[in-house]
């Protein structure tokens, strides 16, 4: 099958994807289409919200979808790598047998990752960047595609362990959960207090996400696409001689090298998945702010004159 064709069946694919998902989850396109972005570009999505808004429905719900294996990982002060990673145990024969943590799935939720230490926090990270975990010396792979969305509570911030800017510089998007409209709500109320459960059929399988991901990334892109995404990038940085005059007065630290890398990376499933056979302009700018938002660190003058990191993004094209 040509690149044009396997474009075309991708669209029509993730739309009837779209609509699976619609059957269990009301609203939050945008969440959802981010979400999905993140898992054709073959990166990692953190989830911003709080307490209540089935951030843990919505990623079981894609996982079916997707036809993916899914499971849960609820971080706690407490928790250990082995508890997540895995470890060894004498068997019956006294030979050590490799007993498989819950990190070994295609899509992990790791909800409210900011409540562990970082000595947990680190295990995550290699297993997000690696796609490989290390235990008592032995190298295990995961299976592909894998994918972790993290989730955190932006009210409760006691006794949290905030992800340090290298780790959060791994998520490709951050993504924030509001709360749902008026008419949404009535509608999550309806179907979920209702005798009737909608269930969701698989659309995909691993392999057939494997060579989509591997489609997004042969898409060509045309060479001021790459240096526009770059210019943005570097407009972020308050040093940068391109950096606008509200990047130097409100933003502390800019984006690094890996928010241009996903930027085009972000454009080109945006684009695929739209039905284009190239990313233009306005599709590194459709990805921009849920790639750069995590990434920029504001200063106390953005702090008290409340402004958002999504107004600075969006002053920068």
């Amino acid at each position: 099958m040509s690149d044009v064709a396997a474009v075309e069946q991708l669209v029509s694919k993730y739309q009837a994807l779209r609509q699976e998902i619609k059957k269990v989850i009301v609203g939050q396109d945008e969440v959802v289409e981010q979400v999905l972005l993140s898992i054709f570009s073959g990166g990692h999505a953190l989830l911003i919200g709080v307490p209540g808004l089935a951030k843990t429905l919505l990623v079981n719900t894609v996982a079916e979808a997707l036809g993916l294996k899914f499971k849960r990982i609820q971080f706690t002060p407490d928790l250990m790598p082995s508890d997540i990673l895995g470890s060894e145990i004498l068997d019956q024969n006294r030979e050590f047998k490799f007993i498989k943590g819950p990190i070994f799935a295609n899509i992990i939720l790791a909800d409210e990752i900011n409540r562990t230490p970082p000595k947990t926090q680190a295990a995550l990270l290699e297993a997000m960047q690696e796609r490989a975990v290390t235990v008592a010396g032995h190298h295990y792979k995961l299976d592909l595609p894998y994918f972790v969305l993290a989730t955190q509570n932006p009210i409760e911030q006691e006794g949290t362990y905030p992800l340090p800017e290298a780790q959060l510089d791994r998520f490709m998007f951050a993504v924030n959960l509001d709360y749902p409209s008026f008419a949404e709500e009535v509608e999550v109320v309806k179907t979920t207090t209702g005798g009737e459960q909608a269930f969701v059929d698989p659309l995909f399988t691993a392999e057939e996400i494997i060579r989509y991901q591997n489609l997004i990334k042969r898409i060509p892109v045309a060479d001021n696409v790459i240096e526009y995404a770059v210019t943005l990038v570097g407009k972020t940085r308050p040093k940068s001689q391109a950096a606008t005059d509200m990047i130097k007065n409100y933003i502390d630290w800019g984006a690094g090298p890996r928010a241009s890398q996903n930027l085009i990376l972000g454009a080109k499933a945006y684009a695929a998945l739209n039905g284009k056979f190239s990313p233009d302009i306005e599709d590194v700018q459709k990805v921009a702010i849920g790639i750069l938002r995590h990434r920029l660190i504001k200063n106390y003058k953005a702090e008290a004159e409340g402004l958002t990191i999504e107004e600075i993004v969006a002053s920068l094209y």
